[in-house]
This record gives C-alpha cells, structure tokens and sequence, in this order.
C-alpha cells in the first residue's frame, strides 16, 4: 500500500470556518478526524447564542460576500448550500452614513452603476472599468493566487499567474487605485470600506483586494435565514456525513512531541493519540502548547506583525421596530483615517469612531421576537487596548445616539431589553487570539502569500496550521480555502 494514501488518525484544534473545512476534506480523503473544540458548540468566532427574551444572535461574521466561494466548497462534496438554508438577496445591500447624506447600495449591478453616475458624472463608466479589473483579479486571485500553500514564491512561476502579475497590482496601493477612477470622497469611501477588515488603511492594502469590491457589490450581498450560524451548522452536517468526530468541551492543553512529531494532544485532561495535528486554533497559542525551542515563531516576529482590528461588539434586543434602518448600515459620520490612526499607528480608543450596525431583524423574522429587533453593533479597534466595561458603555451611548440621529428614533437605550458587550479581552479568554485580534494578520504586501505564517511547523513533520493568521488570509472564504489547502498537505504526509 502507497504509504502516501494510508488512512491517517488527524486531530483537529478548534471549529472555526478553517477547522471545519480541514476535518471535512481530510475525512474525504479517507483519514479519521477528530475535532476538539473548546466550547459546547462549532463555530469559533461565528457562534450563536439564543436569549430568554427570544433573540437569536451570531457572534461574528454577518457579511456574506463571496458566495460562489462558499458554493464551491459544498460542490466540493456533492451537495449546495441551498440543501442546508435559504439564502435570500439583500436590497440594499447596505446604507453608509456620511455627515451630511447617506448612500444606499443597491442589489442590482445597473443600478449601482446610476447610483454612481448620479453623484459623480462619469462614473458609471468609470464603474464598469474598475469592476473589469476587479473582476479579473477575483477570478485569477479566489481560484489561483490564494489556494496555495505558499512555501515558495515558486509556486506562483505559473503561465497563468505570470501573465496576469501586472494586472493583478500587486505593487499599487488600494488608496491610489480608487483614487484613480473616483475623485468624490463619498464613491472613494464605499470603494475603500470593503478593505478595512482585511487589517490596515487603504494606503498599505495592495490593489489586488479591489476583488473584494467584486466579490461584493457586484456578485450581491446574501444572507442565510436563520443567521450566519447556519452556514457553520451546514459545514459541520457535511463533516460528520464525511465521518468526523466531534469532541466540544475538550480544549486542548498540550502538544506531546516524540522524535520530531506530535505524538498526542491533551485535552480535557485525556491523552488522545494521532498521527497529525491541524491546529485551526490562533496560530500564536497553539505555539505555546509546545517547547519554545521546536515553535516556528518567537514572541519578536508577532509583536513585531501588523493585526487587523479587534472590536467592541454589542448584541442588543431592542423593544418596538427601528424605522429607518437598513440589515446593513456603516456610520461613516467623521474621517476614516483619524479612526485608522487610533487602530494602527496611536493605538487608542477613537475619539471620533466610525461604526457598523446590523439588523438582521429586518430579513430575518426569527431572529427577535414580534415587533423587536436584533441589533449586532461593531467598532473596529486596536488590538491590546484596554476595554473596561465604562468605556465600553460611553462607546454604547455614542452609537445609538448616531442610530437616533440617523433614523429618528428616540431613546433607543430605554427601549433595550437585552444587552451583552464584546470586547478585545472577550476575544483572548474565549479564543485565546493574539492580543484580542478579532480578524487575524493584515493583508499588507509585507504579509501576503509566502510572507504569512507558515501552515507547516519546520520542525514537528506533522504538525500544521490553518485559519486567518495564515495563508490566505481573514474573511469567511479565506478561512474555508485555508482549511482545504492543509487538509491536501496532511494528506501528502508520509507515514513511517
């Protein structure tokens, strides 16, 4: 038997977007895999908690962009999404609020195209030429350039990917990019939006990410009824249809290495043997469950790496409708940099913040109760800060006062029936996430393909990495794709 294809016993840390995605294509290619998840459910970031009042709220990812992405992966095992949940068209597909106006974007590509003629003349052809290229950036970048492993820039010597290395814009800055089809600050600023939560100003994300725009505006904004945890759910279903073994409530303490491999883990005080070990776990913890002398990274290389933002999240039942308010809408009122500023160069609270409010209560009936709404609100931040409970309330205040001022609303902090904040320090006792990341490693130049984290240990044969501190990178799709760029890896592991 070809010692390359023998059934291998792989343990997977943690059940995130990437671990879920690694345990399934791993048991499909014939291995017996065990996930061990901290908490009682899958999900990691994108959890779900339901209340006593009756509301229904996802704890992370509520954009879904890139759906052809997450199609591909349960075309992968025979099936679609639509098996699993209904995903239903947003229109808008969201609102931003600028000082003095406000900007609905939507469903339809045509009409973004008159939305953009109508405050700038010409831009709809200007529209049409940025989305070309963003479009040929999607296909060569979402199907080639981010599903390889990157251990060599040799990888990317491709006649494919070598034609296109110029019209990729590897090299141009997304701020100048934009600049160069739209000269209103208000176009610029919903071109740039897209790119933040990839974890570094405008001015530092290579123009490559334009995809994201495409991957967006124009493939539509989704959402899966039931909430985003449906997705997580679906994935799970299709990982146990492949075999896979859940453990919840095992998180995993330590790495035991022999002779150069991980021998076993331990988890819930139980030693559990196994022939590899994915770690979709944060990439800098699991470093700590073994000897200092065998991680591939010292504590220097992550102090000294760029992080995307953390956040204060706020999961809010409010009693009586919120007229006037979109699923998705960003309180974009005061400067984008001033608020990029505090993230990455000051890091401090912003005086002046930007804001995210969702309410999927306006798609989805389920999730709050008759005549309420679920209100998901998010302030990017820097990660490490400090985040007591008092600023994080005056943060509170601030955003439904803009909520008010945007919607008439009034008094909205009266009419809260259920309230639960999140926050940097949330993010390191749940996740155990680097400085209370919330996103994973920046997209900058400097942090891109071969430039992140290694998905292999240099000196444990079988130990390897996946999830958003490692290649491709953060977001929902990225995070999938990392799971089925390891699961391939492992199972090109030579057993002895």
């Amino acid at each position: 038997m070809n010692t390359e294809t023998q059934k291998k016993r792989i343990a997977v840390i943690g059940s995130g977007f990437s671990g879920l995605s690694a345990a399934a294509y791993a048991a499909k290619s014939g291995n017996e895999v065990h996930v061990f998840e901290k908490h009682n459910q899958p999900g990691g970031r994108a959890r779900q908690f339901k209340t006593d009042e009756g509301y229904v709220f996802d704890m992370g990812p509520s954009w879904y962009w890139m759906h052809d992405i997450i199609e591909g992966f349960f075309t992968d095992f025979n099936c679609k999404a639509a098996d699993f949940f209904s995903l239903v068209s947003l229109d808008p597909q969201f609102e931003m609020v600028f000082s003095k106006e406000k900007i609905s974007v939507p469903e339809k590509n045509g009409d973004i195209r008159e939305l953009f003629e109508k405050i700038e003349p010409g831009a709809a052809r200007q529209y049409d030429k940025f989305m070309k290229s963003a479009q040929f950036k999607y296909e060569v970048g979402m199907k080639d350039f981010v599903t390889k492993p990157c251990y060599s820039w040799m990888e990317f010597i491709s006649l494919k990917i070598a034609a296109s290395a110029l019209k990729l814009n590897l090299l141009s800055d997304f701020r100048k990019y934009v600049s160069g089809y739209f000269a209103d600050p208000k176009l610029r600023s919903l071109m740039e939006f897209p790119v933040i939560f990839l974890g570094a100003s405008p001015q530092h994300i290579p123009a490559l990410y334009s995809l994201m725009n495409y991957g967006g505006y124009v493939l539509g904004t989704k959402y899966p009824m039931g909430g985003f945890y449906r997705l997580v759910t679906a994935m799970k279903e299709v990982a146990e249809k492949q075999g896979v073994t859940f453990h919840f409530n095992h998180e995993v303490k330590k790495l035991n290495i022999e002779n150069g491999k991980v021998a076993s883990i331990t988890a819930d005080g139980k030693e559990y043997e196994f022939d590899a070990v994915i770690a979709s776990s944060d990439y800098h913890h699991t470093e700590t469950l073994i000897p200092k002398s065998l991680r591939n990274y010292n504590n220097a290389y992550w102090k000294n790496r760029t992080f995307a933002p953390s956040c204060l999240i706020y999961y809010l039942g409010i009693k009586g409708k919120i007229s006037h308010l979109k699923h998705h809408t960003l309180f974009f009122e005061n400067e984008l940099d001033n608020h990029i500023d505090c993230i990455y160069k000051n890091k401090k609270w912003p005086a002046k913040p930007l804001f995210y409010a969702c309410c999927p209560s306006k798609t989805d009936p389920d999730v709050a109760p008759e005549d309420c709404e679920n209100l998901f609100l998010l302030l990017p931040l820097a990660p490490g800060i400090h985040d007591e409970e008092d600023v994080r309330e005056k943060y509170l205040a601030e955003m439904l006062e803009r909520i008010e001022n945007h919607t008439g609303e009034r008094r909205l902090i009266s009419r809260i029936e259920y309230k639960r904040s999140y926050c940097v320090s949330d993010f390191i006792s749940d996740y155990n996430a680097y400085q209370g990341n919330a996103y994973g490693l920046s997209n900058t130049l400097s942090q891109t393909a071969v430039l992140k984290p290694k998905i292999r240990n240099r000196k444990i044969s079988n130990l390897f990495y996946a999830g958003q501190l490692t290649v491709p990178g953060p977001g929902v799709p990225p995070s999938i794709i990392s799971g089925k760029i390891v699961a391939a890896e492992v199972s090109k592991l030579k057993m002895k």
